[in-house]
């Protein structure tokens, strides 16, 4: 496939350095989940019922958080929101080795209120410095970024705790917190394009924007990631079951390598796809993966199709909700869009987990499959994007 498209997206201002801060700042948030998991299993030796415990607070303050900062974003600024929530990283992440089990839950329900808003951040900055026609390329890239991040900060996590302990894994990741949130303040990229900016300031009202459609669109993103967490369980099982646990890293490997491989591809297409094909595609193509048998190799095969769609089905929910929501409000959107991700990822875990123990990892598969499916039927009817009506804006909403 012809690479110069890229070449043309990678040429245009503020687009190179703002993905390389991207990947580099996302590595320490990919990193803490796994990063606390292991230091309440591990150093606190208190079981994975406790450590749920406190990934489940810090996941509740990230999904509330994440719209919060979009929404202060919007209205005051970048920079004193990256100020902020970089405090709070260092303050949270250079102590919480040291405190005990309700202090860690407590402090990390607010450090996930408070969170480096990275994630979305990047995707509106990327929305405001490249220009409508070259969007899906970006936020495919984007998402490709993002993979290899999730490829990263996982295993390094695991080798911090595992070879010198999760106090130094914690101040390492409290350095790398305040490096990501330093280098976005100095970079210090635009939340609106120059076009957005020369507009007159429009206030919009967010009855005018938060659609049933857009509902439906937060649904589907939410049942994408609740495909790809399910998966990820019902593919450790299989190969637990099978005796081949020595071979998981390969295989997810490999599976992460189909999603780069569908996001490179998507982005170079001459036009899109609704994240409702896409979404629906990947959830038809993962129900009947399970049926292939316990050999690791015929499974990672079996995973090709599903997982060539990852990055373009999520990539496709990021374009539309940049193309959806006005840019007075693309903050809090992107931060909305940031919590469905994380509400679908959080309530695959257990849902996945219980099919596995009761029925084995074959229906596991299957439902995760059908639930993206039954989500785009339930969308469907609703999907129409938002027509705001403008109004003139207070004057801090102008600030961008």
């Amino acid at each position: 496939m012809a690479l110069e498209p890229y070449r043309r997206l990678l040429r245009l201002p503020g687009v190179p350095s703002l993905l390389l801060v991207g990947l580099l700042a996302r590595i320490p948030s990919t990193a803490t989940g796994m990063a606390l998991t292991l230091h309440v299993v591990h150093s606190l030796d208190l079981g994975f019922a406790r450590a749920g415990l406190v990934t489940m607070a810090s996941t509740i303050g990230l999904a509330v958080g994440s719209p919060l900062s979009g929404r202060f974003v919007d209205r005051y600024g970048l920079r004193p929101v990256l100020a902020v929530t970089t405090v709070a990283q260092a303050v949270f992440w250079s102590t919480a080795w040291a405190l005990p089990l309700p202090g860690l839950v407590a402090a990390a329900l607010v450090a996930g209120l408070l969170g480096l808003p990275v994630f979305s951040v990047i995707r509106q900055c990327l929305t405001a410095l490249v220009p409508v026609e070259q969007r899906r390329m970006g936020f495919s890239l984007d998402s490709m970024l993002v993979e290899l991040s999730y490829m990263t900060g996982p295993a390094l996590a695991v080798a911090g705790v595992t070879m010198i302990g999760s106090g130094w894994t914690m101040t390492i990741l409290a350095v790398g917190m305040v490096g990501s949130g330093t280098g976005l303040f100095l970079l210090d990229p635009p939340t609106r394009s120059a076009e957005e900016l020369r507009a007159p300031a429009v206030r919009v009202p967010r009855r005018q924007w938060l659609t049933p459609g857009f509902v439906g669109l937060l649904g589907t993103t939410a049942a994408a990631t609740f495909i790809l967490t399910a998966t990820e369980l019902s593919l450790v099982a299989t190969m637990k079951n099978a005796g081949d646990v020595a071979w998981v890293g390969l295989a997810v490997g490999l599976w992460c390598v189909y999603s780069l491989l569908g996001g490179f591809v998507y982005g170079g297409l001459s036009r899109g796809f609704s994240p409702l094909v896409l979404i629906a595609g990947m959830g038809l193509l993962t129900i009947p993966v399970g049926l292939v048998g316990g050999d690791w190799r015929w499974l990672v095969l079996a995973l090709v199709p599903a997982g060539v769609l990852c990055a373009p089905a999520l990539s496709s929910t990021v374009d539309t909700v940049s193309r959806w929501v006005p840019a007075t409000a693309r903050g809090e959107a992107m931060g909305l869009h940031g919590t469905a991700l994380l509400i679908g990822g959080a309530s695959s875990a257990p849902v996945a987990g219980a099919i596995i123990d009761a029925h084995g990892p074959v229906w596991s598969f299957a439902v995760a499959g059908l639930v993206g499916v039954v989500m785009v039927l339930v969308a469907l009817p609703f999907w129409r994007r938002p027509r705001p009506q403008l109004a003139p804006a207070p004057a801090e909403a102008s600030v961008s």
